[in-house]
């Protein structure tokens, strides 16, 4: 392995920034068997930087490779590769090439920033890091590299300091108290930086500092987003995230929020009506029994009358409420009140209760809500470099579906269902290019073209593709062989804001994309271009990665800018938006059964999380080089179209015409 650059893992090699990352690479997991240590005698060149060999010169670790030589003697030049950009192109500070027309277009395409670090001044509120990337000043010393050059979380910030008899610990995996110095109490710290002066700012408090979107647990050890507050699970190690969430909803002076069938306690816990009034304080305060547990019932209730501690009063049993006389009860809707909440898929209300189904080709989990896919094992589809993988979401297994010539990245792609095609994006020959599965026949559709991303509508037999820097999208037949000339059409042009992100619904003949120019937004238009409308254009940065979860016809998006997950119903409506502090640079995603999944340039990794909660995340894996286009299995399509109602005008026959014919439902 590379010195400096790389550890040993197993028989291979990673990235030194992947020691200790949180996130185990190694299979036997030795890159992150990582020991605490307290810095009472600093390294020589201490953390985010590297020495020379021979020297007591360091550097900091991006200036390896940076095509600038830094050590006296050239060694952090040395084997770097050199792969030098095709005409029209520009290559980024990582070395990634891309179209020279990207620069400074608002999106980060290098994956580190550099096309879009040269442009500008950094707002109000936010820093600029040595590398000239801007960043909010809230996410300074907050255990995350958001600088490339690591300048937002200097060494200092996870130093041991000694300051008014305190022992001052921030730990890089997580923050908590570390005993360094057993004489003393220890207490998380925090700091600021002025990367212009290089002064540091240490602000001590008795608990973590967080940034804005997240609160701190009580012991003081971690942070939670605030959206996992009072949402029933425990987040925090110490459940504090749970605590007072009784309270938290109520209304002063108004019972707790308890079930028909329950009694709310004054300190905000309910409690089973057939304990009330039983001689025995099953409410911590007592509050379950009175004088006027004596007065006998005589409403003529529909369920039960039981006596409470303010006299007998009418109950109703499970998934009934009281109705405002007091005395009838009415059946819950868990299906409109829970929402998704109730069922993954289809939800059914019955009088006091209510049942889950799901789709044909799913079959409902044992919790009776959740729904799984039957059949062979859902697959994603990944562009990892010049390569497309198959991944097993149940098992893991990694296979090549297809290699291209190394100098060549596999950017956007898609799969035809119909005739097991995969289709992509080549940026180094602006082209959009195919190969068959089943024979590794290969060809190119168009040229001259440049796209973020392709879609393909297996039905209609079309493909689409934007180009943001024309503000157009654009369509093609699938069944077209490349004779010199270019055989597309202009489906939208004009008023389009820098449209990047596309996806299809082929059975109803509508395309949904995102643009992300001054004013981002989300749209919907019928797949020829017609009945345009905006579903959602507030809360949005640069959505930079759409997918569709036709089995609840909700529109995810991931958001480069405000680091978010979101999701709307097709008509827009039921927004929700879920800050989470690891989406960086996310390009395309999918959703299969209860997960979002996504590709990061920037973390070089496939991640997923569950597309409800945004918990549970997961690094699918990473690799040596930046993952682009996404897809999902096409059994999971095949099945959740058939599935679902809907039409498409050219899947028969190509709708009667002799060239492109572009559905209008």
């Amino acid at each position: 392995c590379a010195a400096s650059r790389q550890a040993s893992c197993g028989a291979g090699c990673i990235p030194v920034p992947w020691l200790c990352d949180g996130e185990q690479q190694c299979p036997d997991g030795t890159d992150e068997q990582c020991a605490c240590q307290c810095y009472s005698i600093p390294s020589v060149c201490g953390a985010k930087k590297v020495q020379c060999p021979g020297t007591h010169h360091c550097i900091p670790h991006w200036e390896i490779c940076d095509r600038h030589q830094d050590c006296e003697d050239g060694w952090d030049e040395e084997g770097c590769p050199q792969q030098p950009c095709l005409p029209g192109q520009w290559q980024c500070r990582n070395r990634v090439c891309i179209m020279a027309e990207w620069k400074c277009n608002g999106i980060d395409d290098c994956g580190d920033s550099s096309d879009e670090d040269i442009c500008a001044h950094c707002p109000p509120g936010m820093m600029r890091c040595d590398e000239a990337k801007c960043i909010l000043e809230s996410l300074m010393c907050n255990d995350e590299d958001d600088c490339l050059d690591g300048t937002d979380e200097p060494s200092t910030c996870g130093e041991l300091c000694v300051a008014a008899g305190r022992c001052l610990w921030r730990s890089r995996a997580k923050a908590q108290p570390h005993n360094c110095l057993p004489a003393y109490p220890c207490q998380v710290c925090s700091a600021r930086v002025d990367i212009q002066s290089g002064n540091l700012y240490w602000l001590a408090f008795s608990h973590l500092f967080c940034p804005r979107t997240h609160v701190p647990c009580h012991d003081g050890t971690e942070c939670v987003a605030q959206q996992y507050i009072c949402d029933g699970e425990k987040d925090c190690a110490d459940g504090s995230d749970e605590d007072g969430c009784a309270q938290l909803c109520n209304i002063q002076g108004q019972p707790a929020p308890c079930q028909s069938h329950e009694y709310p306690c004054k300190l905000g816990t309910c409690l089973n009506v057939s304990l009330v009034c039983d001689g025995r304080q099953n409410c911590a305060d007592g509050s379950d029994e009175g004088y006027n547990c004596s007065v006998p019932c005589q409403w003529s209730c529909t369920h039960l009358c039981h006596p409470s501690p303010q006299g007998p009063r009418c109950w109703c049993d499970p998934g009934y409420q009281l109705a405002e006389d007091g005395l009838s009860c009415i059946d819950i809707d868990e299906c409109t009140e829970w929402g998704e909440g109730a069922c993954s898929q289809t939800c059914h209300n019955a009088p006091g209760s209510y049942s889950c189904s799901c789709l044909p080709g799913y079959l409902l989990e044992p919790d009776n809500q959740a729904c799984k896919l039957t059949g062979p094992e859902p697959m994603l589809l990944v562009a990892v470099e010049s390569e497309v993988l198959s991944y097993g979401l149940r098992s893991g297994r990694e296979e090549v579906l297809l290699a291209t010539d190394k100098d060549r990245i596999v950017f956007s792609l898609d799969y035809d269902l119909k005739e097991r095609k995969v289709f992509w994006m080549d940026l180094a020959t602006e082209s959009i290019r195919w190969q068959d599965l089943d024979s590794s026949k290969k060809g190119t559709l168009v040229k001259g073209v440049r796209s973020d991303c392709i879609a393909v509508d297996w039905l209609g037999r079309n493909l689409y593709w934007t180009d943001g820097a024309a503000g157009q999208v654009l369509a093609t037949r699938l069944g077209v062989a490349w004779r010199g000339m270019p055989e597309y059409t202009v489906v939208m042009d004009g008023d389009l804001d820098q449209p990047h992100s596309l996806v299809l619904q082929p059975l109803a003949g509508l395309l949904y994309w995102s643009e992300v120019g001054s004013h981002p937004r989300l749209m919907e238009a019928t797949m020829d271009g017609s009945r345009r409308h905006v579903v959602l254009a507030q809360g949005l940065g640069w959505p930079t990665a759409l997918a569709l979860d036709l089995t609840t016809k909700r529109i995810f998006w991931l958001d480069e800018k405000l680091g978010s997950i979101g999701s709307a119903h097709l008509d827009g409506t039921s927004v929700k938006v879920l800050q989470l502090g690891w989406v960086q640079s996310p390009f395309a995603a999918a959703v299969c059964e209860g997960h979002l999944y996504w590709s990061d340039r920037k973390t070089w990794s496939v991640q997923q999380v569950d597309k409800a909660s945004g918990k549970n995340r997961t690094v699918l894996f990473k690799r040596h080089g930046q993952p682009h286009g996404l897809q999902l299995c096409p059994v999971v399509a095949i099945l959740t179209c058939v599935a679902l109602a809907g039409t498409n005008g050219c899947a028969k026959n190509n709708g009667g015409c002799a060239q492109l014919c572009l559905p209008n439902p």
